[in-house]
Formats: C-alpha cells, structure tokens, sequence
C-alpha cells in the first residue's frame, strides 16, 4: 500500500472512529448528550481534528442518519426476498421496518425524529427514497382491481407507515403494551391494511 492509499484509509478510518463514537455517547447518554467535545474526548483526539472531518454537529446527525437508512433498505430488502407471494411480502417487509426500530433504536430515533431534531432533508436523501420506494413497489404488486397511480400507492403507503410508525413511537418514547400485545396489533393492522389495498 503506497502512503496516499495509507492516507485515504487513515482518514477513513478516523472518520468511521468519529461516527463510531456518536453512536457510543447516544447509546449511554441519549442524543440530548451529543457533542463534538465529547465525541473528541472519546476518541482521544483535539476537537479541531473532528472539524475537518465534519464541519458541525449537523454533519454527524447526516452522515449517521444516511447509514440509518442504508441499514433499514438492507433489512426491509432482505424481508421482501425472503418471501414469493406479495402479500406475505408486504407483510415481511413491515415486520422487518418494526424490528429495526427496536434493533437500532439510536438510528430509528434520529431518522424519524423521535425524541430528536431531524432535518428535513433526511427523508429526501436517496437512501431514504430506496427504502420507501421498495415499500411503493410492494404495495403496486398487490394493486390488481384499480389502475395504479402514485396517489393510490402513496395513500396505501402513509396508511400503513402512520400506523407502524405510530406504534413504534409510542413503544420506544414510552413503554406501550407488552411485546406480545404489539405483536398482535402489528399483525393485526398490517393484514387489514393489506386487505383494503384493492378496495
């Protein structure tokens, strides 16, 4: 390896150590905590060195807030693949969006603003428009008695995700119903909205 690629991979490494170490204080401490100091006391570097990294806080939230919805479109994927009839897809796919929310609950909380400031711009990055475009594409399949339009796919789309999300936020901000109980509710809804897709 030649010093410019020793370099690249010097700064790479120090800027996963930077995110790294985000993550590490909110998980202990709760987004509220986060700040360049601490994450430059985590890592054992001067504060300046994180500025050339990031240039703010704000830089930080994008970045884990892109790698948040990488993380979901990969999950939410793998679901769909898992399955071959569509509405076992659907069904799948939403399970996996509930389970990443408690799994990566730091992540869940910054990229849908939950008990956190979020930006605006998050939900217009492309790897937020992949996971909901898989979820558009999932919903299209099952659309078989009326034309598909992007308004008939978006009014199935925000039923479906105000409900699941509903029901995460009130699970993660404070505790809802016991487990089982979600579980029941989260199928329950899921199955009736799948059933009114091509009403």
């Amino acid at each position: 390896m030649g010093s410019k690629e020793r370099i690249l991979r010097q700064k790479e490494d120090t800027r996963k150590s930077i995110l790294d170490a985000a993550l590490q204080i909110v998980k202990q401490e709760g987004w509220a905590a986060l700040s360049m100091r601490k994450i430059a006391d985590v890592i054992e570097y001067t504060a300046p060195i994180i500025y050339e990294y990031f240039s703010n806080k704000e830089g930080i939230l994008f970045e884990l807030t892109r790698q948040g919805y990488i993380h979901l479109g990969v999950k939410v994927k793998a679901a769909r693949d898992s399955k071959t009839d569509p509405e076992e897809q659907l069904e799948a796919m939403w399970l996996a969006y509930w389970d990443f929310a408690f799994a990566e609950k730091e992540f869940y909380q910054l990229m849908y603003g939950v008990q956190v400031n979020c930006c605006e711009l998050y939900t217009k990055m492309p790897e937020a428009e992949y996971t909901t475009d898989l979820f558009y594409d999932a919903i299209e399949k099952l659309l078989t008695k009326q034309p598909v339009s992007e308004d008939t796919s978006c009014l199935k789309y925000y039923t479906f995700w105000s409900l699941i999300h509903g029901l995460v936020s009130i699970n993660l901000v404070q505790k809802g119903a016991n487990d089982e109980i979600n579980q029941q509710i989260l199928r329950s809804a899921i199955k009736a909205i799948i059933k009114t897709i091509n009403d």
